[in-house]
């Protein structure tokens, strides 16, 4: 079974940059770019962030 990701993202941009949220749980600032599918985990915290378009099309094809 797979894990589930500690948080989705919604984002505009086909690149991102995390750092975790910051202050005491972040980590350093990590620049990542979305794959063809439309989205990339971070591989320090498991954030996962998604292309709005993407994300759409995901809804839509299970409602």
């Amino acid at each position: 079974m797979p894990i589930q990701p500690a948080e989705i993202i919604e984002v505009e941009e086909t690149s991102v940059a995390c750092d975790g949220g910051g202050g005491a749980g972040g980590h350093p600032r990590v620049f990542l770019a979305l794959d063809r599918g439309g989205a990339i985990d971070c591989p320090y915290c498991g954030r996962r962030f998604v292309r709005k378009v993407a994300a759409a099309a995901a809804r839509n094809r299970n409602p």
